[in-house]
C-alpha cells in the first residue's frame, strides 16, 4: 500500500525513462498477475521503483539484499482490513496497558521468529493443506518434549542473524556480528540433525531446506577471532596464522614490553640508577624518569624533555627508534586487519540468499514452538480446519480476557454454531456488560488462530476456513478527516457489505448505535436483511445488538436465529451469567451498569422512573407491518402533559391546506414541507 502511494509522488522520470524501467525488470523478479487485473508488469514496476527512489534518496545505494518483491496473494491469505485488525486488538490496542492477541500467542525467542509471530497473526492461511503441515508440526512439537526443548535452547543462540546479513552490502556488520552469525550457523546443525530424526513429514521438509553453510563456519573459525570486538581496530579481530606479515607486527607489537625492560636493567646497571623506571604517555612517547637524588648520575647522552616536583624524564635515540618501530606496527596491524576482515564480508555476499532462508526458516521454526508451549500451557486443543461452509465451536473461550480475570475467576465458554443453510445470522441481545462483545471476538480469533495454524481455545472447532474477517466494533471518531463517530461505524460498515463473499465471518456490535433509535433501528434491520437476502452470498454473521425489536427478524427469515446472554434477576441485582443461549432478550439493564460506575443515587432513581414512564407510553413501531403506526415520539412528551409543538404546527398546516385549489406540483411542495416538519 505504501509502495503505491508513493508510485505516485514519483517524479516524472520513473514513469517515462525506458532505461529505468529496463534496470528495474532486471533487478527484480516480476510477474504477470492478470487474477489481479494487471495485465503487464508496468505498475508493479512502478511500485517496485518507488520503494528503490526512497531508499537512493535515503542513500542506501547498496541493495543486494534486497532480492525479491511478491504482492500478497488474495487468494493466500485471510483478507483483514485495518478497521478489524483494530476491532480485535490483534497487534496493538488503543487502551492503555491492554493486552494484545500478540501477547498471548508470543513466546518466541528469537528477533526473527517474534517478527515472524506478527506476520503469521496479521496474514491467516486460506490453503487447508498450508494450515494441517502447521497444525502436524504443533501436534508434534507438544508430544515430543525432548525435541522442544532441544531446538528452543539452540533458537536462544540465534542472536538476530535477519538483520545481521542485511548489514553485509553496506559493509556496516561489525567483527562480533559475523562471529554472532557463525554461531548461529553452527546451531542450525544439531536442529537440523534433531529434526531429519523426526516421525514428522512437515518437520523434515524444514531440516532439509537448513543450510548450515559448513564452507562458510570453516572460514569464520580458522580466520576470525572467538572474541573479536564490536568494532573494527578496537581489538584483536583475524586469528593468528591467517596472515604471515601480521604475525609478524603482532610480535614486534607484543615483544616490546620485553625488550622495554632489557633496557631498563642495562641503563641501571650502567648508570647505578637503582630507582630507574621507563614510561609512556603521548606527549612524549617513551621516557627514562629519574629521582632528583640521582641527577647527578644521569649521562651527557639522554635528552631531558620533562621536570617534575621530584623527578625528571629523559629520552634516548633508542628508545626513540623503538617507539617509532611499535608505533608503526600497530598502525601496519589496523590496516592489515581491515583489509583481511574486508575480504571476509565479502566472502558472505555469496551467502546472503543462503542465510537469509535460514533466518526465514529459523523465524517459522520459532513461531511453531511458540503456538506449541502456548497450547500446553493455555489447555488448546486442535482445531479441524476443512473446505465446508461450516463454523461449529464447542467451549470456545477468549484467548486474552480469560488470561486476564483474577484468580478465583473462571471464563465461561460458549457454543457457536453457525452455517450458510440454517442458522446464517445471529442475533445475540442481552444486558450491557454481559458478554455479547467478547463472544463476537472469541469466535473471530479462534477463527484466525485455527488458519494460522494454532491450537484454539475451544474444547472442539470445526471450522470451514473463511477467506475475509469482518469486524465492526466500539465507538470511534476521526475529527481531524472531519468524520464523527456514526460516520465512521458507517463507512466501516459500507466496507463490509461490499467486499462481503461466501466464505465470510462478519461481527457486527452495535450497528446504528450512533444516531436516533429509529434511524439506528432501520439501518441494522436493512443491513440484516441485506446479508440474509444478498442474491451470491451467504457470509456468516454475528450480530449483538441492544435493539430488541430486531428479534422479530427470526420470524420473517429462516436462516435469522435469536440469541442472548443469561442473567438471573436476585431481588433488586442482576447476575450476569455470560452464557449464550438460544432465544431474544427484551432487557439491557443499562441503568444496572451505571449504577455499579458509581452513578450518583438520585441520577439512577431518576432513571428508573423515567424508564418506566417510557415503557407505559410505548407503542410498537410495527416495522414489518405495512401500515405503520405513528410512533411514540410523535405522541405526548414523556416529561409532561404538555402537546409536542413539532405536532402542532403539523396539524396547523394541516388545517389551512385547501385541497381543492392545489395544483398537482404544489400538492407534491406541500407533502414535501410536511415531511419535513414530520423528520425534525
Amino acid at each position: 500500500m505504501y509502495l503505491q502511494y508513493y508510485t505516485y509522488k514519483l517524479d516524472d522520470w520513473i514513469y517515462t525513462d525506458q532505461y529505468t524501467k529496463e534496470k528495474l525488470c532486471s533487478h527484480f523478479e516480476v510477474k504477470t498477475l492478470k487474477g489481479y487485473g494487471i495485465e503487464n508488469s508496468s505498475e508493479i514496476i512502478l511500485a517496485a521503483g518507488a520503494g528503490i527512489h526512497y531508499l537512493a534518496d535515503a542513500e542506501h545505494s547498496k541493495l543486494q539484499h534486497l532480492n525479491a518483491i511478491s504482492r500478497i496473494a488474495e487468494d493466500k491469505y485471510v483478507w483483514l482490513d485495518r478497521f478489524s485488525i483494530r476491532n480485535l486488538e490483534l497487534v496493538h490496542s488503543p487502551n492503555d496497558d491492554a493486552k494484545t492477541l500478540l501477547d498471548i500467542m508470543d513466546a518466541t525467542v528469537s528477533p526473527m521468529g517474534a517478527r515472524m509471530m506478527k506476520k503469521w497473526i496479521l496474514l491467516p492461511l486460506i490453503k487447508i493443506q498450508e494450515i494441517n503441515e502447521r497444525l502436524d508440526n504443533v501436534t508434534h512439537l507438544i508430544k515430543d518434549y525432548e525435541l522442544n526443548n532441544d531446538v528452543r535452547t539452540e533458537l536462544k543462540k540465534m542472536g538476530d542473524i535477519e538483520r545481521m546479513i542485511a548489514k553485509v552490502p553496506s559493509g556496516k556488520i561489525s567483527p562480533r556480528e559475523i562471529v554472532q552469525l557463525k554461531k548461529a550457523l553452527q546451531s542450525i546443525v544439531p536442529i537440523k540433525d534433531a529434526f531429519a530424526k523426526s516421525d514428522c513429514k512437515s518437520l523434515q521438509k524444514l531440516a532439509e531446506q537448513l543450510n548450515p553453510c559448513p564452507v562458510l563456519i570453516e572460514k569464520l573459525d580458522n580466520e576470525l577471532e572467538n572474541d573479536a570486538p564490536t568494532l573494527l581496530g578496537k581489538g584483536k579481530t583475524i586469528a593468528d596464522g591467517v596472515s604471515k606479515e601480521l604475525d609478524e607486527y603482532r610480535n614486534i607489537a607484543t615483544s616490546g614490553k620485553d625488550f622495554l625492560l632489557d633496557i631498563q636493567h642495562r641503563e641501571i646497571e650502567n648508570t647505578g640508577i637503582s630507582s630507574l623506571k621507563i614510561g609512556f604517555n603521548n606527549v612524549f612517547g617513551y621516557y627514562l624518569e629519574v629521582r632528583n637524588v640521582h641527577k647527578n648520575k644521569v649521562p651527557e647522552t639522554w635528552i631531558r624533555k620533562q621536570t617534575l616536583t621530584s623527578a625528571e624524564r629523559y629520552i634516548t635515540e633508542e628508545l626513540k627508534e623503538y617507539e617509532q618501530k611499535i608505533l608503526s606496527a600497530q598502525d601496519k596491524i589496523s590496516g592489515l586487519e581491515s583489509v583481511l576482515f574486508n575480504e571476509i564480508v565479502q566472502f558472505l555476499h555469496d551467502y546472503i540468499l543462503a542465510i537469509q532462508l535460514n533466518a526465514n526458516l529459523i523465524a517459522q521454526i520459532d513461531c511453531l514452538l511458540s503456538f506449541a508451549e502456548t497450547a500446553e500451557k493455555n489447555n488448546y486443543n486442535r482445531p479441524e480446519v476443512n473446505d465446508s461452509l461450516v463454523l461449529d465451536i464447542k467451549g470456545g473461550r477468549h484467548p486474552v480476557i480469560e488470561k486476564q480475570l483474577p484468580i478465583e475467576e473462571t471464563y465461561v465458554p460458549n457454543n457457536t454454531y453457525l452455517d450458510t443453510d440454517t442458522q446464517q445470522i445471529i442475533m445475540i441481545t442481552g444486558p450491557n456488560m454481559s458478554g455479547k462483545s467478547a463472544v463476537l471476538r472469541q469466535t473471530a480469533l479462534i477463527v484466525l488462530m485455527a488458519q494460522m495454524g494454532s491450537y484454539v481455545p475451544a474444547e472442539k472447532a470445526e471450522i470451514g476456513f473463511v477467506d475475509k474477517i469482518f469486524t465492526r466494533v466500539g465507538a470511534s471518531d476521526n475529527i481531524s478527516s472531519g468524520e464523527s463517530t456514526f460516520m465512521v461505524e458507517m463507512n466501516e460498515t459500507a466496507n463490509i457489505v461490499n467486499n462481503i463473499s461466501d466464505r465470510s465471518l462478519i461481527l457486527l456490535d452495535e450497528i446504528g448505535r450512533g444516531t436516533s433509535t429509529y434511524d439506528g433501528i432501520s439501518i441494522a434491520w436493512s443491513i440484516a436483511e441485506y446479508l440474509h437476502n444478498h442474491q451470491k452470498f451467504h457470509p456468516k454473521t454475528l450480530f449483538a445488538t441492544h435493539y430488541h425489536e430486531l428479534n422479530e427478524l427470526a420470524d420473517k427469515y429462516t436462516r435469522i436465529k435469536n440469541f442472548n446472554i443469561a442473567t438471573k434477576e436476585v431481588g433488586n441485582k442482576v447476575i450476569f451469567l455470560r452464557k449464550l443461549v438460544e432465544g431474544g432478550s427484551k432487557h439491557s439493564f443499562g441503568i444496572h451498569v451505571a449504577k455499579i460506575a458509581g452513578m450518583p443515587k438520585e441520577i439512577v432513581m431518576r432513571a428508573n422512573e423515567l424508564l418506566k414512564q417510557l415503557e407505559t407510553k410505548h407503542i410498537d413501531d410495527g416495522l414489518d407491518k405495512k401500515v405503520k403506526q405513528i410512533p411514540a415520539a410523535y405522541q405526548l412528551s414523556i416529561f409532561g402533559a404538555e402537546p409536542d409543538p413539532e405536532m402542532e404546527t403539523l396539524k396547523q398546516e394541516l388545517e389551512t391546506i385547501e385541497i381543492n385549489r392545489l395544483t398537482p406540483v404544489e400538492a407534491l411542495m406541500k407533502l414535501n414541507e410536511l415531511l419535513n416538519i414530520v423528520k425534525k
